[in-house]
């Protein structure tokens, strides 16, 4: 199963606000996109969907920018996902151009189970757990670069 990039995006976004502390400053759309090497107008749409779920507040004005809730901090990766991508079938077996097998085919199932069990799987993790060593130090150098800019730059 391969995930949107809408939903790549969104992670990317709730991974780096994982790890911002008081010492960050003001972390916004722009900063993210820099950071995580997106559009600003992708992080824009993705992060407009984390604030609708309630992970991410957004405090407009000089001092605001965007932080991470409390349910942000303890989300299932497993529900996320399943949030940032819908809950669509792996195939899609009617529309425009039925499958003919549709009445007595298994795979429609299997693939069904299939899913389930890479959610049931992902459940498993929450966004601390992924912003665990070592992706935190790479996250938090993302955080403290000036510029933003490429994290091989700032390894040299």
């Amino acid at each position: 199963m391969q995930l949107s990039r809408f939903t790549d995006i969104g992670l990317r976004a709730i991974m780096r606000l994982a790890v911002s502390d008081e010492a960050d400053g003001r972390v916004t759309t722009r900063l993210i996109a820099r950071q995580v090497n997106a559009s600003e107008h992708h992080v824009a749409k993705a992060v407009s969907r984390l604030i609708d779920l309630g992970l991410v507040q957004a405090q407009r004005g000089r001092t605001g920018g965007l932080f991470l809730t409390e349910a942000g901090r303890s989300v299932s990766i497993g529900w996320l996902i399943r949030e940032l991508e819908g809950d669509r079938e792996v195939v899609v077996c009617e529309g425009d151009y039925p499958c003919p097998l549709v009445s007595g085919c298994r795979l429609r199932r299997a693939l069904a189970e299939a899913k389930q069990a890479f959610y049931r799987e992902l459940n498993r993790y929450t966004l601390e757990e992924l912003v665990d060593a070592p992706t935190a130090g790479l996250l938090r150098l993302l955080a403290t670069s000036a510029a933003g800019g490429s994290v091989n730059k700032e390894l040299s």
